[in-house]
C-alpha cells in the first residue's frame, strides 16, 4: 500500500527536466523504460549498477534497478502503476543498504514527456523518497533525526537526478528517432 508523503515522512523530492530533440508523437517512455537494457541503464549514471524488467504477481510490469544514491546502495522494485507513451508512474518499496545496516524507503518515480514544439519535447524526471515505518525505526535506533536523514537524502537524490536526467533524455531521444538503444550521446 502506498504511503502518502507528508512533512512527517518526506526524505526527498527532486524534479529535473531536459530537452528531447524529438517530436512528442515519436516518444514512448513506457516502451523505453519497460524494455531498457541493463547496459543502457548503466551508461546513464556512474552510480547505476544494474537494471532489469519483470512483472509482479499481479502481472504489472516492473523495473528492477540497483544503484547508489549517495552512500546508500539502493535496490528499487518499481511497479508500473501507470504507463503510457507520455508518462510512467513507478512505485517501489526499495531496499536501502548503508554502513549502518539495511532498511526500506518508498520511492515514487515519475517520468513525463511534454511537447515544446513540433520537433522538441521536455522530459521531466521526478523522484520522491518517503520514509517507511521501518526506516523511521532504523534512524531512531541509530540516533539520526528525520531532518538529518532527509537533508542527506535530498542532496544525494538531487545530485543523482541531475546526472541521470539529461542522459535518460538522450536515450529516449535515440530510441524515439532510431528505434535503438546504445547509440552515442
Amino acid at each position: 500500500m502506498e504511503i502518502i508523503q507528508t512533512s512527517e515522512n518526506t526524505l526527498s523530492a527532486s524534479v529535473v527536466s531536459a530537452v528531447i530533440n524529438a517530436p512528442i508523437e515519436k516518444i514512448n517512455i513506457a516502451d523505453w523504460l519497460l524494455n531498457l537494457p541493463d547496459a543502457e541503464y548503466q551508461r546513464c549514471s556512474v552510480n547505476h549498477i544494474a537494471a532489469g524488467n519483470t512483472v509482479n504477481s499481479e502481472g504489472q510490469p516492473m523495473s528492477i534497478n540497483v544503484e547508489y544514491v549517495g552512500t546508500a546502495l539502493v535496490i528499487q522494485h518499481y511497479v508500473a502503476t501507470e504507463y503510457r507513451p507520455d508518462y510512467c508512474r513507478m512505485l517501489s518499496v526499495s531496499d536501502t543498504i548503508t554502513a549502518g545496516g539495511r532498511s526500506k524507503v518508498q520511492v515514487l518515480w515519475e517520468l513525463k514527456a511534454e511537447k515544446i514544439d513540433e520537433n522538441t519535447s521536455r522530459y521531466t524526471n521526478s523522484i520522491h523518497a518517503t520514509a517507511t515505518p521501518e526506516f523511521l525505526e532504523f534512524i531512531s535506533e541509530h540516533g539520526i533525526s528525520l531532518a538529518e536523514a532527509a537533508k542527506a537524502r535530498q542532496e544525494a537524490s538531487d545530485a543523482h537526478n541531475h546526472e541521470e536526467t539529461p542522459l535518460f533524455a538522450k536515450s529516449i531521444e535515440n530510441k524515439s528517432l532510431h528505434g535503438k538503444y546504445n547509440l552515442p550521446f
